[in-house]
């Protein structure tokens, strides 16, 4: 019995130095897996292309002659020609920090009014409705002022959370600006009379634009933008001896989109 025990302790012995290595080597093993594998918030590769939506508030710059006349004679102000917007957006990626946008944008707005000084004959209102709708076709470039991210392999790629960018671009818009209901002949004894008023058509557009992507998981993000447009259109005879007519102004609005 005593050899047998001191057999056992001499076997235990030897194999606690072994063990421990063991122990050592599987720890040293688990640390190095730990340390080159990437973080869990990253992605397979940087993202070519993103899709989504925006919605957007457009203050109307409403600076030519028409404006002036319509908000003079009617109860109707500039501001009634604010409206919302929405676009739908697809960005493709040249570079690391240079994207090109293709968007399509509508908004519309239709504003009932009175002349401020005349009534009709039964001493009623003198109403009409003043309608402009505008739908964009633009392409912008947008560059990123940050990196996007960086890459840790081959394949894996950690995203920035914030990516402010700045972009400019143009395209081409088809507007539509009509008034319908009663006004009043100035030049015939102030007749008034029933009728409807158009111009429609197609004219170039030019922006700027300034905001920032907020990753808020893997391949989604929410984007904050501004953007300031130029653009103008000759009127129809309907609008004879007017100037063009000022469709740009100022855009601010939020949108999510999606990675890929």
């Amino acid at each position: 019995m005593r050899s047998l025990l001191v057999s056992c302790t001499a076997l235990l012995l030897l194999a606690s130095p072994a063990f421990a290595g063991e122990q050592d080597a599987t720890a040293n093993s688990s640390t190095q897996s730990t340390s080159s594998a990437p973080p869990p918030d990253f992605l397979l590769g940087r993202p070519r292309g993103s899709i989504g939506i925006r919605g957007s508030m457009l203050v109307a710059s409403a600076n030519s002659d028409i404006y002036d006349f319509v908000t003079d004679i009617l109860a109707i102000e500039k501001s009634d020609f604010n409206t919302g917007a929405f676009a739908a957006e697809f960005g493709y990626s040249l570079t690391p920090r240079f994207d090109i946008l293709g968007t399509w944008d509508l908004n519309s707005v239709d504003h009932l009014s009175d002349y401020r000084d005349w009534q009709d004959n039964r001493g009623l209102p003198i109403q009409q409705s003043t309608e402009l709708s505008q739908m964009n076709l633009t392409v912008s470039g947008k560059f990123s002022l940050l990196p996007r991210g960086k890459a840790i392999s081959r394949l894996a790629w950690i995203p920035r959370t914030f990516i402010p960018y700045v972009g400019a671009g143009g395209g081409y818009g088809r507007y539509k600006f009509r008034q319908n209901g009663d006004f009043v002949d100035f030049d015939n004894g102030n007749r008034v009379f029933t009728d409807t008023f158009t111009s429609e058509g197609w004219t170039p557009t030019f922006h700027v634009l300034g905001g920032t992507d907020i990753r808020v998981y893997r391949h989604l993000m929410l984007s904050f933008d501004a953007r300031y447009s130029w653009q103008k259109a000759t009127l129809d005879q309907d609008f004879i001896d007017f100037a063009p007519i000022d469709l740009g102004g100022f855009r601010f609005g939020a949108g999510i989109h999606f990675a890929f």
